[in-house]
């Protein structure tokens, strides 16, 4: 009886995290939906008073911004669920149309970080050249995963951790717009909380961590230290360049 109590014990473990398991299926599409959640979450702290209902009109870009990634989350929402489905040959039709998106985000990040740099110091005297440090690094992180993941993209066990990697290192954006992970600079804990979900899964589902994550966590993690530190510490030769860059 406790042999037959313990196998049937082993099999709903596997059949929940083993291979062809529950987290092994829906990992990628849960966390799709997760991204989405945190996005509207954080940005419905700010978007009224900042987008809709400005005091002081937005540059029309940034519409084109937010459409722009708010586009990339649903996207990714509709790419998981067409792996889900199983709907594979839809899913690489479709990821042309995802390069393209891609590079038109990363082009729209530098620039209108430039502008709202900007208009930050010279229409809202608010200037925070450092500032510009976080969203450069942003899409330099993001086109660099996004790129690889384009690469590789016949090799799904690469593509589809680097995309899901990409997708995170965004969320800084949403997760700081709450004022007090804002205030103190957690907002990289936050999303690298979420990136640890893919570890996690790997050593769920796998009992190893992919190489993916054993090489770029860390070195997006030691990246953030460094991106803090210009922003919060502002070094002479940063703040230097960021206001040449903004043109304050």
């Amino acid at each position: 009886m406790a042999s037959s109590a313990q196998g049937a014990v082993t099999a709903v473990q596997l059949k929940i995290t083993g291979r062809n398991g529950l987290v092994d299926k829906y990992f990628y599409f849960a966390m799709s939906v997760l991204f989405a959640a945190i996005v509207v979450w954080g940005f419905s702290q700010t978007i009224d008073q900042s987008l809709f209902h400005p005091a002081l009109p937005r540059p029309f870009l940034l519409w084109i911004h937010g459409a722009a990634f708010s586009g990339w989350v649903a996207f990714y929402i509709f790419q998981s669920g067409l792996v889900r489905t199983h709907n594979v040959k839809w899913h690489r039709f479709f990821g042309w149309f995802g390069v393209g998106l891609g590079v038109a985000m990363v082009g729209l990040g530098f620039t209108i970080a430039v502008i709202m740099g900007h208009f930050d110091a010279v229409v809202l005297h608010q200037p925070d050249p450092a500032f510009l440090a976080i969203p450069f690094s942003d899409m330099l992180f993001f086109g660099s995963l996004f790129a690889l993941a384009i690469y590789w993209r016949r090799k799904p066990e690469f593509h589809r951790r680097l995309l899901f990697l990409a997708t995170c290192v965004l969320l800084d954006a949403a997760f700081g717009r709450f004022l007090y992970i804002f205030n103190h600079s957690l907002f990289y804990l936050c999303l690298d909380a979420v990136m640890l979900l893919g570890v996690a899964r790997d050593l769920v589902v796998n009992r190893s961590v992919h190489k993916v994550y054993r090489v770029a966590v860390p070195l997006l993690c030691a990246a953030q230290l460094v991106v803090l530190y210009l922003w919060r510490g502002s070094p002479a030769w940063w703040l230097g360049t960021a206001k040449a860059i903004l043109g304050i």
